[in-house]
């Protein structure tokens, strides 16, 4: 296995050189390899340890209540999987976890992530501030999957990702419309539309503020 990879993980990456030895030994763990489009964990399934994409990248999805299939992020290796979730008392998996190509997990004890938090403080200070990090991430996600129309989710989504007026969209529209959760016809149709109204410029995923005023407004309609 290549630990360089677990030391480049947010939880692992603050571990001295000269420490790495010793937490090394108090590790208790096992891995496993997934390939391209197995099912890593499926929403509702338990967390019983720190799983860690040491190599790969996965899809995370959730399904709703009305059956439409939410996509939430793609991970991309190193980083931990779900860590908020392993002491919480509902320890459940809160979205379906899916390889996008060949992967390496590292699973880790909750015993040993137990020892871990006790002993070593700079594994300490990294799960805390992951975690953090990720609830900040999961509630400004719950906020944009809120919003109801097409157009607030797009603007909510430009504003997040506009530098002055300029915006790049970062992915085409098929998969921008899989992580909005709606079919791509309608998301191109609300593009369009932004566009023909004078809010916005778009050129293949890069685009301009037009009128930053209708933008906003969009996201309260």
């Amino acid at each position: 296995m290549d630990f360089n990879n677990l030391f480049l993980n947010p939880i692992c990456r603050n571990i001295p050189v000269k420490e790495r030895e010793s937490f090394l030994n108090m590790l208790n763990y096992n891995t496993k390899i997934f390939n391209k489009g197995e099912w890593i964990a499926q929403q509702g399934a338990a967390v019983t340890a720190l799983y860690i994409l040491n190599k790969g990248s996965v899809k995370t999805e959730m399904i709703s209540e009305s059956g439409t299939v939410l996509s939430i992020e793609t991970i991309h290796a190193p980083n931990p999987l779900a860590a908020a979730f392993l002491f919480a008392e509902n320890n459940t998996f809160p979205v379906d976890v899916v390889a996008l190509e060949s992967c390496e997990i590292i699973f880790i004890t909750k015993e040993s992530v137990v020892q871990l938090l006790a002993c070593n403080e700079k594994f300490l200070q990294g799960f805390m501030t992951f975690n953090s990090n990720r609830a900040h991430f999961l509630s400004e996600r719950l906020k944009f999957l809120s919003i109801k129309t097409i157009k607030g989710k797009l603007a909510q989504y430009i504003l997040t990702r506009t530098h002055t007026i300029e915006f790049t969209l970062g992915m085409n529209q098929t998969a921008l419309a899989d992580y909005f959760g709606v079919a791509r016809p309608s998301l191109s149709r609300s593009l369009s539309e932004m566009v023909h109204d004078g809010i916005i410029t778009l050129k293949g995923k890069n685009g301009k503020i037009l009128n930053l005023m209708k933008l906003k407004e969009l996201i309260v309609q």
